[in-house]
């Protein structure tokens, strides 16, 4: 069946789209300012640290999605984090939760593109971002910097979802803007795809891809390459459908 939409719903409908293009561009604009004005990359680290947030938890979710618990969280001021799961694994199970945080951060820019269509949906999602980092808050972070950021990350996006039932525009742009700066991750931290260790605050440990690699077969730039390329996709199919009302 055809969808009939009002004269007052169509108007609105390109209010909508015209506030998401507007809101994308000056994303990508304010992140391209950021790595050239002076002190911009240090107004760039928490966003550096969220998309490490992001990648962890999606360690996470995929070891919960094949029934092993999700024992704790840490993240640390390089940059750096790690996610300990328990549950005997088997070997696809191993990958797949290996593959998660690789591909976390492009899940869920995304997702965060395709509800940042719509101003009420921008908010409800940034309440619902804030309630699952307090729900990680209460059960699996584990270090005094990962409790300051995730708490503080939180608090941010709680405050911005309130003012938006009176400023509407501003849950819309901020989610958008969370969308771009883990769909930016995805490429800027893809060397850590094309690696066999990983060098953390908590020392050096085979990385992702490695543990791929070792749970399955084909060397790690494979599974590297094979991630990098999932997590494109995703993200533009995600930005694909945010503009789609264009």
């Amino acid at each position: 069946m055809d969808k009939f939409l009002s004269p007052s719903a169509i108007v609105n409908e390109k209010k909508q789209a015209k506030k998401t293009a507007v809101f994308l561009a000056g994303s990508v604009l304010l992140t391209l300012l950021l790595y050239y004005v002076p002190y911009g990359r240090l107004v760039a680290y928490p966003l550096v640290l969220l998309s490490t947030l992001v990648h962890e938890l999606g360690h996470g979710v995929a070891s919960m999605l094949c029934g092993y618990e999700f024992i704790e969280f840490q993240m640390f001021s390089d940059g750096s984090g790690f996610a300990a799961t328990e549950g005997r694994k088997g070997r696809f199970a191993s990958a797949f939760v290996a593959a998660g945080g690789l591909v976390g951060p492009a899940l869920v820019a995304a997702l965060f593109f395709r509800l940042g269509r719509d101003e009420k949906k921008a908010r409800l999602a940034l309440y619902g971002f804030s309630a699952m980092l307090l729900l990680a808050l209460i059960f699996v972070v584990r270090n005094v910097f990962g409790v300051i950021f995730v708490t503080a990350t939180a608090a941010l996006c709680l405050t911005i979802a309130r003012a938006g039932h009176q400023r509407p525009w501003l849950a819309h742009a901020f989610l958008l803007f969370l969308a771009c700066q883990l769909a930016l991750a995805v490429f800027s931290r893809a060397d850590y795809l094309f690696t066999a260790t990983a060098h953390t605050a908590d020392g050096a440990h085979p990385s992702d891809v490695q543990k791929m690699a070792d749970a399955l077969f084909l060397p790690y730039w494979f599974w590297g390459a094979f991630c990098g390329l999932i997590s494109v996709a995703v993200v533009f199919r995600g930005l694909r459908s945010s503009l789609k009302r264009l």
